[in-house]
C-alpha cells in the first residue's frame, strides 16, 4: 500500500517511523509540506494512498471524495481542524491524532513567549545587533511578579503552563467550564472578567465554531492597555486583523503568535505591526516531541491498515458503528 507523507523531515530509514512503514511492504510518498498546500494538490500527491502521515494539509469533503482508497489520516500533532470529520466518517476514513505527545513543548514554548514579550527580547536583540545600547528608554523590560496571569482553556498544556508559571510569583486565573478542579488558579465564570482582570492572556483551546474569532475587537476592547496575548493554539482563535489594529493603536501592549489564520502568513500583513513577536507554528515542535509524535502516527497508520482500531483514532466509534 502506498502512504502519503507531509510531515516535514519523516526519515523513511528511521527504525521506528519509515522504516517500519517500509517493512511492512508499504511505499512512501513523500511530499513535505513546506507552506500552503491546495486541495487539488492534496488529491494529485495522495492519489492512491490507502494511508497519511500528515501536517495541516487541507483533507476537504472533496479532497476526500477524490481519495477512495483512503483508510486513515495519521495527524502529527492533536488538532485535526484541517480535516473534515464528518466527510472522513461518511468515507469511512479514520482520523488519527498525536494525544500527550507534546504539551510540555508548547507550555515551554508558551512560556518563552511570554517571556519574550515581558523582558523585550526581540526589541533588545535587534537594538544590539544594530550598535544600540539601550538599557532604559522605550525598550525597557517589565517583570513578571506581581501579574495575573489568564489561561483560556485549562486542559493539559494549559495546566503545564500554569506549572512554569508558579515559580514566577503570578496569579494564575483561568477560564474553562468543563474544569473546575485546577490547584493554584482562579476559576472565573466569564470571559469578560478574566479580559479586564488579566495582564498575560494566554490561549489554549481547540478551534472549534464557538472559538473561532473569540479573541476579536470586542474582547480586546474589555482588556487594559497593558494586557498581553499569546496564542499557541490554533490561529483561527485570534481575529488577526482586529489584534494588529489594536496593536498599532496602542490600544493593548502587545501579542505574540505562534500560529495564524493563514499560514505562513503574509509578511506584508506583519510590517509595522508593533510590539509583536511571531513564531512558525513551533510550539509543539522539539526533537524529543517530533519522535514521539511521528512514532505514534506510524504506529496509528500501521494498526488501522491491520485492521485494528487504536485509541489514537478520535472518530473510531462512528467508524465501529457503521460496520
Amino acid at each position: 500500500m502506498k502512504i502519503f507523507v507531509s510531515w516535514p523531515g519523516y526519515d523513511p530509514e528511521d527504525e521506528q517511523t519509515g522504516r517500519r512503514l517500509i517493512e511492512a511492504g508499504h511505499e512512501l510518498v513523500l511530499a513535505p509540506k513546506l507552506g500552503a498546500r491546495t486541495p487539488e494538490e492534496v488529491v494529485r500527491l495522495a492519489d492512491g494512498c490507502t494511508g497519511a502521515i500528515v501536517s495541516t494539509d487541507p483533507f476537504t469533503a472533496e479532497v476526500l471524495g477524490a481519495l477512495p482508497s483512503l483508510r486513515i489520516i495519521a495527524r502529527v500533532g492533536v488538532g485535526f481542524d484541517s480535516i473534515d470529520r464528518a466527510a472522513a466518517d461518511a468515507h469511512g476514513v479514520a482520523i488519527s491524532i498525536t494525544p500527550g505527545m507534546n504539551a510540555e513543548t508548547v507550555a515551554d514554548h508558551t512560556l518563552a513567549l511570554i517571556l519574550a514579550l515581558v523582558r523585550k527580547v526581540p526589541q533588545q536583540d535587534a537594538s544590539v545587533k544594530a550598535g544600540r545600547w539601550e538599557r532604559v528608554g522605550p525598550f525597557t523590560p517589565s517583570e513578571l511578579p506581581g501579574k495575573t496571569v489568564g489561561l483560556i482553556g485549562a486542559g493539559t498544556i494549559g495546566r503545564a503552563v500554569a506549572r512554569r508559571l508558579a515559580g514566577f510569583g503570578v496569579s494564575i486565573c483561568y477560564f474553562d467550564q468543563m474544569v473546575d478542579d485546577f490547584p493554584g488558579a482562579t476559576k472565573l465564570t466569564s470571559l469578560t472578567d478574566l479580559y479586564a482582570r488579566c495582564d498575560i492572556i494566554s490561549l489554549h483551546v481547540p478551534l472549534l465554531d464557538e472559538t473561532r474569532h473569540l479573541i476579536d475587537a470586542a474582547a480586546i476592547a474589555r482588556m487594559k492597555p497593558s494586557a498581553l496575548i499569546i496564542n499557541t493554539a490554533r490561529g483561527p482563535v485570534v481575529d488577526q486583523e482586529a489584534l494588529f489594529a489594536a496593536l498599532k493603536a496602542g490600544q493593548i501592549a502587545g501579542a505574540a503568535l505562534d500560529v495564524f489564520e493563514i499560514e505562513p502568513p503574509d509578511p506584508q500583513a506583519l510590517g509595522g505591526v508593533p510590539n509583536l513577536v511571531c513564531a512558525a507554528h513551533m510550539g509543539g515542535i522539539s526533537r524529543e516531541s517530533v519522535a514521539r509524535m511521528t512514532a505514534s502516527a506510524t504506529q496509528s497508520v500501521l494498526d488501522v491498515l491491520a485492521g485494528s482500531m487504536p485509541e489514537t483514532v478520535v472518530n473510531r466509534q462512528t467508524l465501529r458503528a457503521l460496520v
